[in-house]
């Protein structure tokens, strides 16, 4: 990871902000600029000139790893909470002349901001500051992008242990639990989100994790499942049916997958997050099934399994060589059934590159 280089912008952005330092707060963000992944820490950068290191606060649990995580940042242990140890640094270092803190709104709860100003004495200033950070992990570099691929790679293996597994009468958590065994046993730190098995009137539950139910004997089955590997996440679903396919499930399945088709054609560079939302409903409202659509085609995904961009209606962001994003329409009646399908792309000069391997014909089990 070129760490200097993440360093080096965000401090030309700090000073374009009027910003004198920012204390970052949010962990993803935190071992996006240190490598430091532990649970306790926050991070001062000063928007000076590049050989001033980043100062990690932590506590003397992390005394060792923040070491051999983070060899490039100045660590301070400390024996309160990093925030307060982190202010006494900041006051003791500029009480006396005017700095401007930017902190992170987002990871910044109204009660942590309350006792951070108290903290500070009112000698130092504190403004939100813009997601900078997060704006920059929308495009990923070369390493980012190896361990995403191999992410991706892994997880995608799962639908094979859900494909074994599957069958009537089994519970969905038997299903999530072979394919959480399965990942772990190929390396996987761990998954990226609960894995989600939804069978028969459950497929209709866009986030239906796995429950006691029992796969029934006929009907459709919502796996969408992720793991993470060198922190990176993966994300993917497939929906299998159990039982021969009615015309209305054919339907319903490929009308899904031409939505997930056309929303993938039109990812390029220049165009809008909405434009390719806007591509997938266009297919589903065809089909008379868009009020049945009611999430976003696709999101960002990276260190956290949700991050910018999101692909939705009314979001302007344009896409960018580097961007990774799912793309991951569905349909869902209630109380009849659903379907959802998705991959992982990343944008390319010249368009995308779909990164999860397999086709998408409906699996009938």
């Amino acid at each position: 990871m070129d760490l200097a280089a993440r360093l080096r912008r965000l401090r030309l952005e700090l000073k374009e902000n009027d910003l004198d330092f920012l204390l970052v707060t949010h962990p993803p963000n935190i071992r996006y600029l240190s490598g430091f992944t532990g649970s306790s820490g926050v991070l001062l950068i000063a928007a000076t000139k590049s050989g001033t290191k980043p100062i990690l606060f932590t506590d003397s649990r992390y005394r060792t790893q923040a070491r051999e995580e983070a060899p490039r940042v100045k660590i301070v242990i400390g024996p309160n909470p990093p925030s307060r140890t982190a202010a006494g640094w900041i006051t003791a270092q500029h009480g006396t002349s005017s700095v401007f803190l930017g902190i992170e709104a987002e990871s910044v709860s109204a009660a942590a901001y309350k006792q951070l100003a108290s903290l500070l004495k009112g000698k130092v200033r504190l403004s939100f500051a813009p997601p900078l950070i997060e704006r920059a992990r929308m495009v990923k570099d070369a390493a980012e992008m190896a361990f995403i691929r191999q992410a991706v790679k892994l997880g995608a293996t799962l639908f094979d242990t859900a494909c074994k597994t599957i069958r009537p009468g089994i519970k969905e958590i038997e299903v999530a639990a072979a394919m959480e065994y399965a990942a772990r046993r190929a390396g996987a730190e761990g998954m990226s989100f609960p894995t989600i098995v939804a069978s028969g009137e459950r497929s209709a539950i866009i986030h239906g994790r796995a429950s006691e139910a029992r796969i029934p004997r006929s009907g459709f089955v919502v796996c969408d499942f992720g793991v993470i590997l060198a922190g990176y996440c993966s994300d993917r679903t497939r929906t299998v049916q159990v039982g021969q396919p009615s015309k209305g499930a054919r339907y319903l399945y490929n009308s899904v997958l031409e939505a997930q088709l056309e929303a993938i054609a039109k990812v390029r560079p220049g165009v809008t997050c909405a434009e390719v939302d806007g591509a997938a409903r266009r297919v589903l409202r065809k089909h008379k099934l868009d009020r049945f659509f009611t999430h976003s085609t696709g999101h960002g995904l990276g260190l956290e399994i949700h991050e910018a961009p999101r692909l939705a209606v009314r979001q302007d962001q344009k896409l960018e060589p580097g961007m990774v994003v799912t793309i991951e329409p569905g349909a869902y009646i209630p109380g009849k059934w659903g379907v959802r399908i998705e991959d992982v792309v990343v944008v390319t000069s010249s368009g995308c590159e779909v990164l999860t391997p397999g086709d998408k014909d409906l699996v009938v089990i």
